[in-house]
């Protein structure tokens, strides 16, 4: 009777979130709301919907709720608990130890890095899909949310400890893994013609896929976030650009909001003309756009819902329409969209703040990194043969 009366309170206190988890989802879609639900507690829960509330940015949000997901999943496998607040130095050292190790090391001594209970746990549950070490970078972006949700709590952890940073810094010199590119090759001009030319028969998935590969490269190469989440409201008709001998182009603003690199109270805007406006109205008006998400899915009958698309349906987009071009499609992603628009504007001698003013890249360093390689490859210093 006691056992039926906990699960029964237990069941209540899960819909309980799963409730709590739909308020706050028009802001944080959550594809894995159940799972959420069972796996964080009502803390966590509850300062998700506090961050909602401060207006933290959309993206931030996403990212800060599958960091959470998977501490929350990995302590669980490695502890046999919820994660503590605020965590100990120990937990901190055995979260890199599981996720920074030696491929070396383990050939000889099995129980170096992530026990096998644990990954296989992580992995059954869907949080592990890599199977040697972790990204340094990815291992340090969990550790910043760790410490971030850990503040959003009043409290203090040992985030920056020096046995931590020390711990790091050995455990990446231990695991060596060649940075590799978010896309192996960047979607040109002349890759997005191909592209584009699988997407001619006038069908509503056609014209979707259209307008979402020339407004997401023509907006500066915006990320898949950006493209998934775009909504009617945020699109502004501008007056026409007045062009000498041709007719006017129309001119469409973007307002972007708060971005992964933008300030706290500065949104950010961009600009689209001619062609991509043409690509976007002509999706819109075909598909009965005039509120809401601008790019929804479509079914196999040419039914356009309700649904949003996720961010990785922008990228299996890239892909599929890659290898409809001919192209080999593990070579591209949506990143490549991205750096694709910079090395276009690189090649064709658009100056660098101009471009940047359109792509909305903070750093100046990562932006000319890809002017740099343009200019490298057809200068003088690659052709003395």
């Amino acid at each position: 009777m006691a056992k039926s009366r906990k699960a029964a309170q237990d069941l209540s206190t899960v819909e309980g979130r799963i409730a709590e988890l739909d308020t706050i989802a028009a802001v944080l879609p959550m594809e894995r709301r159940d799972e959420l639900a069972e796996l964080l507690t009502d803390q966590d829960v509850e300062t998700l919907r506090h961050l909602v509330n401060e207006g933290m940015g959309e993206n931030t949000l996403r990212a800060l709720t599958s960091d959470l997901a998977y501490l929350q999943a990995w302590s669980l496998a490695a502890t046999g608990k919820s994660l503590p607040w605020p965590a100990p130095e120990a937990l901190l050292l055995k979260f890199v130890a599981h996720h920074l190790w030696d491929p070396a090391k383990r050939e000889t001594d099995p129980e170096h890095g992530m026990a096998a209970a644990v990954e296989q746990s992580l992995r059954t549950q869907g949080f592990l899909k890599v199977t040697g070490p972790h990204a340094p970078d990815t291992v340090r972006r969990r550790l910043a949310s760790w410490s971030t949700l850990t503040k959003w709590r009043g409290l203090s952890g040992a985030f920056a400890s020096p046995a931590l940073k020390s711990a790091i810094r050995l455990a990446v010199r231990a695991t060596p893994r060649p940075r590799k590119r978010k896309s192996a090759k960047a979607v040109t001009g002349d890759v997005l013609a191909k592209m584009l030319a699988t997407c001619a028969s006038g069908s509503l998935r056609d014209l979707r896929d259209r307008a979402i590969l020339m407004v997401a490269f023509a907006s500066g190469g915006r990320r898949r976030s950006e493209i998934a989440g775009l909504r009617r409201e945020q699109l502004t008709v501008e007056p026409t650009i007045v062009v000498e001998g041709g007719p006017p182009l129309p001119s469409l603003a973007i307002r972007l909001g708060r971005t992964k690199t933008s300030g706290a109270d500065h949104d950010e805007v961009v600009y689209l003309t001619r062609r991509p406006v043409e690509a976007l109205d002509a999706w819109m008006t075909a598909a009965k756009i005039e509120a809401g998400s601008v790019f929804r899915k479509v079914d196999r009958w040419g039914n356009v819902s309700k649904r949003v698309l996720d961010p990785k349906s922008v990228n299996d987009i890239v892909k599929q329409r890659a290898a409809m071009a001919g192209l080999e499609p593990e070579e591209f992603s949506a990143h490549g969209l991205r750096s694709g628009y910079l090395t276009e504007a690189a090649n064709r001698g658009i100056p660098l703040p101009e471009a940047m003013e359109q792509s909305r890249h903070r750093s100046v360093q990562q932006a000319s990194s890809y002017y740099n390689n343009a200019t490298r490859r057809s200068g003088r210093a690659a052709r003395l043969l």
